[in-house]
């Protein structure tokens, strides 16, 4: 807490500025009244302090009618249109955004700049606790995002802007937002609004709340992929030969599944409220909210049996697994427009979270995870100074982590972690050049990390300390107005987190035993990266080609070996640490095909690869394949329609234990209806995905063998502003 007081008393500090006003500031405060922003915008609003952060060379913004249309209820599948990004899939409760092949500790997802402050990053059976109906806006951040937000940022970052800690005055004085969805292929029902009411010329009160409730998913094709089906099968036919007509029926009808997919449903609902005073001097807002699910966790089919007659079977049955998750949150905005000579704001940034999350097994109470975290940012930025610009800031982050159960495969385990960074542009005209650098130590401890397999193995206490140094430099050129090209150079470095390095016990939610390695050393990589982006005439593009080398490189792999006792017989999951390389292209075209009066018809063409190998030749687990995904956008007035064919082709450069991933071909279209008019927010989009009804895995998925995405779905999706 001590880093909080301090944040706060540089806040109080400075805010008697907040009393300065001038009338060029008077007009920017004013909202213009829009509900999830421009989708159209090129400015990422996580860094304002650059003009174009060209470091963040792959950034994508999803917002307005795009972001209403593909709302789901977990961040990764939200996003999974956008170049570059997959998503676990892990259920259809929980689903993190995978970018360039990275997940887990790699990928930050954040909430305007701070963590999640949640565990989905040490699980992919955990759910992020930021519900998309919430959000105004999502920033994908692909390269070093590590320079900003942390080394746990080193694959990129998911930012979701929401209004909780109002930013504006509404420009009459009140706003509200309201959006409600239903989809056939879980029996969703979703909605979701949000006020924003101005108690006085500089005071705004911001109350929201959502409500989530989905069904079983029903998938298209079969539940079980072909060589989990082909197993069943096989246990059917020696069933049979053995005479056990009842088990060999159960096993073939497990086999030929299809329709729903048992214990996938989830039940979500959000409350949330802040009040912020703004004024020309600045802003200072504080917020309060809280999160709740429930999901449902599908159990993979068990691949043994028994052959003795009268023989009990041994093991422990769990029951169907679902998941209890709830988070209470504090959040802290604060900026001061200094307006001096060196530094023009001063921003501050602080969240606090209490979270747990509980594992039934059946009606029994399993597991329970328990983290309390604080985050907090001080940002000194720095003024236009002939075309030099940048910002110095301080970055501090604590968890204290807890598991209570028999299947507490994590010890309790505390981290801190403080870094300093810096980011600087320099414009030269036609020619940019921008460098940062981030200094992080990171502590990581625990009084009971239990060494090897053995049950009776002595819990010993491990304290790591790491020092990590980032860094990178960007070089930028502008070879016509509008368009530009770049190369980018970056170091970055990582420390281990408690789960890679305690890890070691039974995880009955992702149905493996799970063992980390406290001997783990700093994983550092080189990057470079290519990049190419404008707008031509009609034309917009943005394709960026990157490759990184790792040193040291953690990953988590099957070991093929069973963890076996009186209760358990799971199979073993070990992290591990090996050189590695990433390499990849990801790109995005769009174009106006034809324009006459009000109608308009337009293309965009999306495309991305990543190769990923250790450095004995093998690839890396959970790599997704090439994937394009081609669309026209058609519009008439108020009225407006798109169709479009995602293909992802099949994956078979697959790590030891990891099966292969079929081709699919994904058809959606839908269609918008603006009532009141094309420039206002207020919408109704109807859609229909996967029209075909194909069976579709994602490579990335722990559980894409048994967990497919979901068959045809019809959505209706209405959204109210004013």
């Amino acid at each position: 807490m001590k880093r909080l007081t301090l944040l706060l008393a540089t806040t109080a500090f400075a805010f008697p500025a907040l009393a300065q006003t001038s009338e060029h500031q008077e007009q920017d405060r004013t909202s213009r009244s829009t509900v999830h922003g421009d989708a159209d915008a090129d400015v990422v609003i996580t860094a304002p302090y650059v003009a174009d952060l060209d470091l963040l060379a792959g950034t994508s913004v999803v917002s307005g009618d795009e972001l209403v249309r593909d709302i789901r209820g977990q961040i990764g599948d939200t996003l999974t249109r956008v170049p570059g990004v997959s998503a676990t899939s892990f259920s259809p409760g929980a689903s993190r955004p995978v970018l360039r092949g990275f997940q887990g500790e790699r990928v930050r997802v954040l909430t305007d700049g701070l963590g999640s402050l949640d565990v989905s990053n040490t699980s992919a059976d955990h759910a992020v606790t930021i519900d998309p109906l919430t959000a105004e806006r999502i920033e994908v951040l692909r390269g070093p995002a590590v320079l900003l937000f942390g080394s746990q940022a080193i694959g990129g970052a998911v930012n979701v802007i929401d209004r909780r800690i109002p930013r504006a005055v509404p420009e009459n004085g009140y706003h509200v937002d309201a959006i409600g969805t239903y989809g056939s292929a879980a029996d969703e029902r979703s909605g979701g609004a949000a006020a924003d009411v101005a108690l006085t010329p500089q005071i705004v009160l911001h109350l929201d709340g959502t409500y989530r409730k989905t069904d079983d998913l029903r998938t298209g094709g079969y539940i079980l992929s072909a060589p989990l089906r082909a197993e069943q099968l096989a246990i059917a036919a020696e069933e049979t030969e053995e005479g056990h007509t009842e088990e060999a029926a159960e096993a073939t009808a497990l086999a030929n599944s299809r329709g729903r997919l048992p214990n996938s449903g989830t039940e979500t609902y959000t409350l949330g409220g802040g009040v912020a005073l703004i004024n020309d001097g600045g802003s200072l807002g504080f917020s309060v909210g809280y999160y709740d699910t429930k999901y449902g966790v599908p159990e993979r089919p068990a691949a043994g049996h028994d052959h003795e007659e009268g023989e009990e079977e041994e093991g422990h049955d769990h029951g169907a697994v679902t998941i209890g998750m709830k988070q209470w949150r504090a959040d802290m905005r604060g900026e001061v427009n200094v307006g001096g000579g060196f530094l023009d704001k001063i921003r501050v940034r602080a969240g606090y979270a209490d979270y747990e999350h509980t594992e039934f097994e059946g009606p029994d109470v399993g597991t329970v995870f328990n983290s309390e975290a604080f985050e907090g940012r001080l940002e000194l930025v720095q003024a236009d100074r002939g075309g030099w610009r940048g910002v110095i800031g301080f970055q501090g982050l604590t968890r204290n982590f807890s598991a209570v159960g028999e299947e507490a495969f994590v010890p309790p385990n505390t981290t801190d972690q403080y870094g300093l960074f810096t980011l600087q542009e320099v414009n030269l005209g036609k020619l940019g050049l921008e460098f940062a650098a981030r200094y992080e130590h990171t502590d990581v401890r625990s009084n009971a990390v239990k060494i090897g397999l053995d049950e009776d193995a002595p819990l010993v206490r491990v304290d790591r300390g790491f020092d990590a140094f980032s860094g990178a430099v960007g070089l930028s050129y502008e070879v016509a107005p509008e368009v530009k090209i770049g190369i980018n150079g970056s170091r970055a470095v990582r420390a281990p987190s408690g789960e890679e390095l305690f890890s070691n016990g039974p995880h009955v939610a992702t149905q493996a035993y799970e063992v980390g390695n406290p001997d783990f050393a700093l994983e550092k990589s080189w990057g470079l990266e290519l990049y190419a982006r404008g707008r031509a005439g009609p034309v917009r593009f943005q394709i960026s080609g990157y490759a990184n080398w790792f040193d040291n490189y953690i990953y988590e792999t099957d070991t093929g070996e069973m963890f076996e006792s009186d209760e358990f017989e799971l199979p073993i999951f070990q992290y591990l640490q090996a050189d590695a390389r990433y390499y990849g292209i990801e790109g995005e075209i769009s174009a106006t095909l034809l324009r006459s009066g009000s109608f308009s018809l337009s293309g965009n063409l999306v495309a991305d690869y990543v190769n990923a190998e250790l450095d004995d030749g093998s690839p890396v687990p959970r790599i997704p394949p090439f994937r394009v995904l081609a669309g026209l956008d058609a519009s008439q007035g108020q009225f407006g329609g798109r169709v479009e064919v995602e293909h992802s082709t099949r994956q078979s450069r697959v790590a030891t234990f990891e099966t292969e991933t079929p081709a699919f071909t994904l058809v959606n279209a839908s269609l918008t209806w603006h009532p009141f008019g094309e420039k206002r927010e207020t919408a109704l989009i109807l859609s229909a995905n996967n029209i075909f009804d194909v069976e579709a895995r994602r490579h990335a998925s722990f559980t894409k063998d048994f967990v497919p995405l979901a068959g045809r779905d019809i959505r209706v999706a209405a959204r109210i502003s004013f």
